[in-house]
């Protein structure tokens, strides 16, 4: 299979959970995703026929894995379990999987479903699967952005460069030195 350049490829996001694992998918093109499901889990491990039927419906380029880190950015046993769910992930599926900061993910998922619908709009899939989007949206735009932030900082030394000529002008060509 012929492998698709960076910008063009999907990708599934996975927001771990012991008990459920939200599923987003989308596309570098977009740089936005949607939500997809929530897998049921037994113990951090997924029901293998619902992820085998994500990912023949979906076929992803790539993984994403969200890693859920203390705020301080250490690792607790959750992180391990994620790392530990998106090895596997990459040896069932021989697909890369990437890990993505998930702080906050599940906070702002719970916020945006509760003004779009109230408490009733809380189902755990619901959170999990928003939390996904999340996740994969904020790969994109680390991912995706990287060429344009090299460019603006080109771009901003060298208009540095210029403001420093124009306050010090422009260097003196060397006179010859006249014999008096």
């Amino acid at each position: 299979m012929k492998r698709k350049p960076k910008g063009q490829r999907s990708a599934l996001a996975f927001d771990f959970g012991v008990k459920s694992i939200g599923v987003a998918s989308g596309n570098e093109i977009t740089g936005k995703a949607s939500p997809v499901t929530a897998v049921r889990a037994r113990d951090g491990i997924p029901d293998s026929d619902s992820l085998d039927r994500v990912f023949r419906e979906w076929q992803p380029d790539y993984v994403v894995v969200g890693l859920p880190l203390n705020m301080d950015g250490t690792y607790q046993d959750l992180t391990y379990r994620a790392r530990k769910f998106g090895n596997r992930l990459a040896d069932r599926y021989r697909l890369p999987v990437f890990f993505k900061d998930e702080r906050l993910t599940t906070k702002e998922a719970r916020a945006e479903l509760f003004d779009a619908g109230g408490y009733r709009a809380l189902g755990k899939g619901a959170v999990d699967a928003l939390s996904a989007v999340y996740i994969l949206e904020g790969y994109f735009q680390e991912e995706l952005q990287e060429p344009e932030k090299l460019e603006q900082q080109e771009q901003e030394q060298v208009k540095q460069a210029q403001q420093a000529e124009g306050e010090f002008g422009e260097p003196e060509p060397e006179e010859a030195v006249k014999d008096s």
